[in-house]
């Protein structure tokens, strides 16, 4: 059950993180206090996803394994909140950047 929980935890956490990290520049007219204040409030159920993933995952996952899992899925919720929530362009580059990370996290749980 671990082998795929985690993962998906791991990966909610970071859509979390991705829109406390980005999610109110959409909103740049509020105040810089709603922003904050928006931003904690996503943070708070990430860290209880993120820490959960982590201390559940040990045994069946290495921690480096939860680690390079940790940061991928981070980029890649970046680059989705990004283009579909911001409406950035994601250029070929970064497109095959993303896929090159996806198989070193590949590579590092193997």
């Amino acid at each position: 059950m671990e082998k795929y929980l985690v993962p998906i935890m791991l990966f909610i956490s970071s859509i979390l993180m991705a829109f406390a990290w980005l999610g109110h520049v959409k909103f740049r007219n509020r105040s810089f206090l709603a922003a904050l204040t928006t931003s904690w409030l996503l943070v708070l159920p990430e860290y209880l996803l993120n820490v959960s993933a982590i201390r559940w995952g040990i045994g069946t996952f290495q921690p480096s394994e939860m680690a390079a899992m940790n940061l991928c899925t981070g980029v890649v919720c970046i680059a989705l909140v990004s283009k579909f929530f911001l409406g950035e362009k994601l250029t070929p580059s970064k497109i095959i950047g993303f896929i090159l990370m996806a198989v070193s996290v590949v590579l590092v749980v193997l």
